[in-house]
C-alpha cells in the first residue's frame, strides 16, 4: 500500500458516510482537462469569484501568473471553494507558459483579438490552459503572440468587454458542457 492511500484510508475514519460520498462522487467529475490561468488578477473578489466558479464546474487547479499584483481571493465570496482548488503561484513570463506547454496544454488565450475563435464553435480535442488577462487591460500582447490561439466570448451589447470573473465563468461553464 502507498502512503498516499495510507493517508487517505486513514483520514477516511474522521469523515461521515454521506460526506465521504459527496467527496467520492465529485473526486470522479473534478477534471484537469482545462487549466485556468489568471494573468495578474489584482482584484481580491474577482480571484474569489474565479476560484469559486473552477470549483462549481470541476476545475480543481488555477495558475495565477503573478507580475505587479497578488492573487488573493476573498475568503467571504469563495464560499470554501479555495479548500478544493488548488492555486499554483507562478511567475509571469513566457518561460511559466512554456512549462505549461511542455505538460501538454494548448495555450489558449481568452481575447477578441488575434482572428480568435468563438467561444460556440470551440471544439476541446485536447487539454487546454485558458489564460485570462489582468481586468484593466485584458492578455497582454507578449502572451497573445506566445498563444497558440485565441478564444472569443460573443457580445450582442456596446460593451466590449466582461469583467474578467464573469467573463472566466462563461468559459469555464460552456468548456465543461463540451
Amino acid at each position: 500500500m502507498t502512503f498516499k492511500q495510507e493517508t487517505y484510508n486513514y483520514l477516511k475514519q474522521f469523515l461521515t458516510d454521506s460526506r465521504f460520498a459527496k467527496i467520492e462522487k465529485f473526486a470522479l467529475e473534478s477534471t484537469d482537462f482545462v487549466l485556468p490561468v489568471m494573468e495578474d488578477i489584482f482584484q481580491f473578489r474577482n480571484a474569489a469569484a474565479i476560484v469559486r466558479s473552477a470549483e462549481a464546474c470541476g476545475f480543481h487547479k488555477i495558475v495565477a501568473l503573478e507580475n505587479d499584483h497578488i492573487f488573493n481571493p476573498n475568503l467571504k465570496v469563495t464560499k470554501g471553494a479555495e479548500n478544493w482548488v488548488e492555486v499554483k503561484k507562478m511567475a509571469c513570463n513566457l518561460e511559466t507558459l512554456q512549462k505549461i506547454k511542455e505538460e501538454n496544454y494548448k495555450i489558449v488565450a481568452v481575447s477578441p483579438e488575434k482572428n480568435a475563435k468563438s467561444l460556440a464553435d470551440f471544439k476541446i480535442q485536447e487539454p487546454i490552459s485558458l489564460i485570462f488577462g489582468t481586468e484593466k487591460e485584458g492578455v497582454t500582447e507578449e502572451i497573445l503572440n506566445f498563444a497558440d490561439e485565441t478564444l472569443a466570448i460573443p457580445m450582442y451589447g456596446f460593451t466590449e468587454s466582461f469583467n474578467v470573473s464573469v467573463a472566466a465563468a462563461i468559459c469555464f461553464y460552456d468548456l465543461r458542457q463540451k
